[in-house]
């Protein structure tokens, strides 16, 4: 892992280039894209299953190879061991209750002249949910998605999913089942993102779509939309752990290692006040990477965009981890409730020692769907908001209409809308 003092003169450059991570669209995959989509527009199930069979290795001969039922959802339940079962219905118990908090409600009032204002809230109809496949299976980010949308009220959730040379994993679509998903298409890919959007004979065109994918996925999630709506384009998973050095050293290297083994090119950053605590840390992690099995991966991600920053104290870490804006904030601190307040961009925020990353990940309840690159700047968590729309409420009563209207043809006038101004004066009794 790179070592980075704040104290160095070079140190703002050396964290600019630590964080610079090449966003820029690749043309050559945004053109694929391209065709995929507007093929799978024209084409409707003929070009989904025929992108499905050469990407995933599969042999659909017709759409309905490529649907799950409900009672196929609950079928891959039942086959689970309990132990499994129990897990996925106590994470998806905590994330709904969680959820339910977040859940807006309608509101109105009224002025002193009798006109209503207000804002009506309602769910989206239709979502789908993009779940990845291949490399691993994801239960986790079934329940992250689904569940928010069923907490919003959305009356149907559609999941794709790729099942690469057909084989389909039994805990994904147990995560469906609890997680109260309507239904599943076994396709993944842009040709998946595209039958979402556009819909076809038998995927029906949904209002949003949610969830991670790879290169192409991201594409196509940024090529439609506007047809529809999208969470964000995800980067690579990061994590940013201050340390005060009361944290077990080995706790903290896991705790790196948990996002590091997601990919090569994921970020995973420790700021420490102690050049001794630093050091305990990486040797923490030179025993025990030989434990992991994707050590690989580990090594290539903190070889590539890891670091261990020196910070003269705690406040100046604060400032440091608000520029960095992270998807995960481990504060392994004393205090931490205290030291929060500090925080003010950050996907989330994982408060105290024994709180690791990876309990948000799976069952602490907060959505595990986050801002990367920096976004947490500005964009939130995926959360009951994102699948619920507001609508304002306007209504005017008769004396209301003679002041706004007043107002109004003011306005409109000074803009040249001549209509605008004679529909409000035509209100007005004198």
């Amino acid at each position: 892992m790179k070592k980075l003092d704040t104290q160095s003169p070079d140190f703002q450059a050396e964290l600019k280039a630590l964080l610079a991570f090449e966003t820029a669209q690749n043309p050559e995959i945004d053109r694929i894209v391209a065709d995929i989509c507007a093929d799978v527009q024209k084409r409707g199930d003929a070009a989904l299953i025929e992108y499905t069979n050469r990407f995933d290795g599969t042999s659909a001969q017709t759409i309905d190879d490529l649907i799950l039922t409900q009672d196929d959802l609950q079928s891959a339940f039942e086959r689970l061991p309990e132990n499994i079962q129990t897990a996925l219905k106590t994470a998806a118990r905590r994330v709904e209750s969680y959820h339910q908090h977040q859940k807006m409600e309608s509101w109105t009032y009224e002025d002193e002249d009798g006109t209503l204002l207000g804002q009506q809230i309602t769910p989206l109809d239709r979502v789908g949910i993009y779940v990845p496949g291949g490399k691993a299976a994801y239960p986790s980010s079934v329940i992250m998605n689904a569940m928010p949308a069923h907490v919003a009220g959305v009356k149907e959730i559609i999941m794709v999913v790729p099942t690469p040379k057909g084989e389909r994993n039994d805990i994904v679509l147990a995560a469906a089942f609890v997680a109260g998903v309507t239904k599943v298409f076994t396709v993944g890919g842009a040709q998946a993102v595209a039958a979402l959007a556009y819909g076809t004979e038998s995927v029906p065109q949904v209002d949003k779509i949610t969830g991670p994918g790879n290169a192409f996925v991201a594409a196509a999630k940024r090529r439609v939309f506007g047809v529809v709506g999208i969470d964000m384009v995800a980067g690579p998973s990061e994590i940013l752990v201050i340390a005060d050095g009361t944290t077990p050293a080995d706790w903290v290297a896991m705790d790196l290692f948990s996002q590091a083994e997601h990919d090569e090119i994921a970020q995973a950053i420790l700021i420490g006040t102690s050049q001794t605590y630093l050091d305990e840390v990486q040797t923490a992690m030179n025993r025990l990477i030989e434990t992991m099995p994707r050590r690989a991966i580990i090594e290539a991600s903190l070889g590539n965009r890891g670091a261990m920053i020196l910070a003269k104290d705690l406040d100046e870490a604060c400032e440091i981890a608000n520029y960095i804006s992270p998807e995960h904030l481990e504060l392994s601190v004393e205090n931490p409730q205290e030291w929060a307040k500090k925080i003010r961009h950050a996907g989330a925020i994982f408060m105290g020692r024994y709180t690791s990353e990876s309990l948000g990940d799976y069952c602490a309840g907060p959505n595990h769907v986050l801002p990367t690159s920096r976004t947490a700047r500005f964009s939130s968590p995926l959360g009951t908001y994102d699948f619920q729309k507001r609508s304002s409420l306007i209504q005017v009563s008769e004396q209301g209409a003679q002041k706004l209207g007043k107002t109004a043809s003011v306005l409109a006038h000074g803009e040249s809308l001549t209509a605008h101004a004679r529909a409000a004066e035509f209100r007005l009794k004198d």
